[in-house]
């Protein structure tokens, strides 16, 4: 039978059973390690844009076909979440760390060795993803566990990552392409995520006991009519959030007739927005709103943006729809993640309740963006039709997500109430004893 090593086992301590710190050394450095790791993963789906013009003039493929190598991506990021989030209850935070790791970056450098579409979709898109699957939901739900009141500014700081390294790949790959060529600016970026993950695994620490018991996916937690509402609502939301940032590029070549030099330009500053936007949200959040209630607005906004695409008809509108879009999308990716571990009360389930969602998702963003590309396919390289796919179900999402907040206040309310009720008949009791 096959046994796990002892080493890759979470350390029981005293201190497990304690509440959250909430801050201090040992915290934020786990917001780091969460700020590097989705700099790895984040940063490089999010500069897919990068990779779609250049497969598509290289390789005998569709918009649309190539789209799969980077969604596919995203679909074992979020999808194989449901068991990297179960492993990490289980005290198997380091075993996924070290895997998903090794995966990470030895799927980059093998892309830089790819000359094929079938080497990319499995270099690009299944290595790279499952290393970044059995990071991703892991590292979400470790910064959630030692945070309390800045919960949602710690996940979103650490997903920030996701923007510093959107705008650091595209920096490179603008640097390097015409210099050195398609595989070293890839094999640098290899090496960048290889410094990043020797940090990660220097630093990186559980605090919480493992869990051995309990199911891969608790169906249960589908009773609750939040956590379903809530999870309707983010796969409608992602299934048109990824498009804007695979097709900006293109866009701006194919419709406006942009030099491809310009082009990075759009996308880095699409990217860059992202770290804005995903703090000054995070920020409401913690101290007034909630992450639930910051979320909705961040993903209507989002959806009506990519309805507004459809006018941008000039570059000067072209780098405004990147900084809104850059801004809200951020809001909407990190949000995300964090209203999701707040809607989660017991901590020790907080990572298979986390990677159910994470798989939801997943199933959406793999289907999007190759949708969006043949709806554009099928209007004849005309966005019309995928700006209102993407923008329609966005603001669907924020529907569901709007009744995901209303039944769960109701039930903090009917909480409360019950709480009351208790109270009051434990005090008339007392007064009858004492009678």
């Amino acid at each position: 039978m096959l046994t796990i090593p002892h080493f890759f086992r979470a350390p029981q301590s005293s201190l497990d059973s304690a509440p959250p710190p909430d801050g201090g050394l040992q915290a934020w450095t786990q917001v780091l390690i969460g700020h590097l790791i989705n700099f790895n993963i984040w940063g490089q789906i999010q500069s897919f844009g990068i990779f779609q013009p250049i497969y598509s003039s290289t390789l005998s493929q569709t918009p649309s076909s190539i789209s799969w190598i980077g969604s596919l991506q995203i679909l074992l990021v979020y999808f194989v979440g449901t068991f990297s989030g179960r492993a990490m209850d289980a005290g198997y935070f380091k075993l996924m760390l070290v895997l998903g790791l090794f995966l990470q970056v030895f799927g980059i450098f093998m892309t830089s060795l790819a000359s094929s579409y079938w080497q990319l979709l499995l270099s690009q898109g299944i290595c790279q993803g499952l290393g970044n699957g059995l990071l991703f939901c892991p590292i979400v739900a470790l910064v959630s566990t030692y945070f309390t009141t800045k919960k949602t500014l710690a996940i979103s700081c650490a997903a920030c990552g996701a923007a510093t390294g959107g705008m650091v790949f595209p920096a490179i790959a603008r640097q390097l392409l015409d210099k050195v060529g398609f595989a070293w600016t890839v094999r640098v970026m290899g090496f960048v995520a290889l410094f990043n993950a020797i940090i990660a695994l220097t630093f990186a620490r559980t605090r919480l006991p493992s869990r051995s018991t309990g199911p891969i996916v608790e169906w249960s937690a589908f009773k609750d009519k939040t956590y379903s509402l809530y999870a309707v609502g983010t796969f409608l939301t992602f299934w048109g959030s990824f498009f804007a940032f695979y097709y900006v590029r293109t866009y701006a070549t194919d419709i406006l007739g942009v030099p491809s030099s310009t082009t990075f330009i759009i996308l880095l500053i699409m990217n860059g927005m992202g770290l804005p936007g995903r703090i000054l949200p995070a920020i409401l959040a913690d101290r007034y709103f909630g992450a639930l209630s910051v979320f909705i607005p961040i993903v209507f906004l989002a959806g009506v943006l990519l309805l507004c695409w459809i006018a941008v008809d000039s570059l000067a509108g072209l780098y405004v729809f990147a900084v809104f879009y850059g801004f809200f999308g951020g809001g909407v990716q990190s949000l995300f993640a964090a209203s999701l571990a707040a809607l989660t009360q017991d901590l020790g389930k907080v990572g298979v309740r986390v990677g159910m969602v994470f798989s939801i998702v997943g199933v959406a963003s793999l289907t999007g963006p190759p949708l969006a590309g043949a709806l554009i396919q099928r209007m004849e390289g005309k966005y019309v039709g995928a700006c209102i796919f993407g923008g329609v179900t966005m603001i669907c999402g924020c529907g569901f997500i709007v009744a995901a907040r209303l039944v769960n206040k109701d039930g903090q309310q009917q909480k409360e109430r019950g709480k009351s009720t208790t109270a009051s008949e434990t005090s008339l009791s007392d007064e009858e004893t004492k009678l």
